[in-house]
């Protein structure tokens, strides 16, 4: 049996263990830049306010209801994140950290003492006490199922207490005639359309489909997929892996038209990007760096370049790299261009014991020790205490975050402070 613990309008949830004041009342976090809406409240959401909602379209309604919207704090809520899938691993070893908000579990080792549904509340109101996060969690044989299950038990909390529980072919063909095809897990919008005018409209019509049509038309994935809905399990708990591609970009709080600013820029994404690659042990081989103006700006013509180079040897040296990621920027600046958004991507990750060494120019050993021993201060010390002169690190916060709450569990000067009397 497998169970999908789904936090509850998580970023809302986050902000709102430290602000008990505004439960019940419509709250909404704001994308990169509070351009839009990412994160609602049953509150915000019951008022018709819809995900993405660009907030300046929206201003009268936020004024009239009185909803209160915050930045997003990124970093509050990868902590508080981390803590929830920490308690769920004393439930169950065998967990997959699905997204920041998503886990499975599979109980399939464990000797239960309590039944499914007794589990299940134990955990949601564990995780509640620790954290102040709700959960909702959905048990059923397979991962596809337990993620409907889940949508069952987020939807009705009245009748199911936060927990759904698919243990019998009853139950999982009345959710399957409930769920419709497009919310089904690994079915796009462009699959949706196809089915849906051929007359299959929820997840029982899909599992009446041939095998034979389902692997033509939507491959071995498609046909996996169904045999999940039909209670096969298919699909195992993934490990972490180790990313492909490491991309850091940034919108900007206004149209940057210099070059030393995009350059200062461009220096913080690519000491951010580096960071992150020997934080999983690996280096790099190509790195991209890329520049647009605003698209959405009327009576402008739309400007995007993009430059990738090759280095010459497999690297996560943030000097090495940082330089590649300027030459880029002073080779597709155009000074006539508000540029608007910019950011750097890696790519051809490898891990860093497996390095094909050029014959004529290799990786600096020297590099390698000074990076660990700034990763060891920075760990230490706070992010980027010790970085590049051309990195100013006061840029990584440049985005416009006029509403941004204090970062309680990750920053000393931000915790809580109670007066007692």
């Amino acid at each position: 049996m497998f169970a999908l613990v789904d936090c509850n309008n998580f970023y809302v949830s986050c902000e709102r263990i430290f602000r008990p004041d505004l439960n019940g009342k419509p709250v909404v976090v704001l994308s990169n830049n509070d351009g839009c809406v990412i994160s609602r409240s049953n509150e915000a959401k019951a008022l018709g306010l819809p995900m993405g909602a660009p907030i300046f379209e929206y201003r009268e309604l936020f004024k009239k209801h009185k909803i209160t919207y915050f930045s997003a704090n990124f970093s509050l809520y990868g902590d508080i994140s981390r803590r929830i899938m920490n308690i769920l691993a004393e439930f169950c070893p065998d967990l997959e950290v699905y997204s920041v908000d998503e886990a499975f579990l599979d109980f399939s080792k464990i000797l239960l003492h309590d039944s499914y549904k007794d589990l299940g509340i134990k955990i949601k109101e564990y995780v509640y006490r620790c954290t102040g996060v709700p959960v909702s969690i959905g048990f059923a044989p397979t991962k596809s199922l337990a993620k409907i299950a889940n949508r069952i038990a987020k939807k009705y909390p009245a009748q199911t207490q936060g927990v759904h529980v698919m243990d019998t072919d009853e139950k999982r063909i009345k959710a399957l005639k409930w769920i419709e095809v497009e919310d089904i897990w690994g079915i796009g919008r462009q699959y949706s359309k196809k089915l849906k005018a051929m007359g299959v409209f929820n997840g029982a019509d899909f599992i009446q489909l041939p095998d034979g049509w389902v692997r033509a038309k939507m491959s071995v994935v498609g046909l996996r997929l169904k045999k999940e809905l039909m209670g096969e399990s298919c699909l195992k708990l993934e490990e972490v892996k180790d990313k492909k591609n490491i991309s850091i970009g940034r919108s900007f709080e206004k149209e940057l038209f210099d070059l030393d600013s995009l350059k200062e820029r461009i220096a913080a994404f690519a000491s951010m990007s580096t960071a992150k690659l020997r934080k999983q042990h690996s280096v790099c081989g190509i790195v991209l760096v890329y520049m647009h103006s605003n698209f959405y700006k009327k009576d402008t013509t739309p400007f995007y370049r993009q430059m990738v180079i090759k280095l010459p040897f497999k690297t996560n040296s943030t000097i090495e790299i940082v330089k590649y990621c300027k030459f880029a920027i002073e080779k597709i600046y155009h000074p006539e261009y508000g540029i608007k958004k910019a950011g750097v991507v890696l790519s051809d990750i490898i891990p860093d014991k497996v390095i094909d060494l050029n014959l004529f120019e290799q990786r600096k050993a020297e590099h390698d020790a000074l990076m660990q021993t700034v990763d060891r201060i920075n760990d230490k010390m706070g992010t980027f205490t010790v970085h590049l002169a051309s990195h100013n690190k006061s840029l990584k916060y440049k985005t416009l975050q006029q509403h941004l709450s204090p970062r309680y569990t990750t920053r000393w000067e931000d915790i809580l402070k109670i007066k007692l009397k």
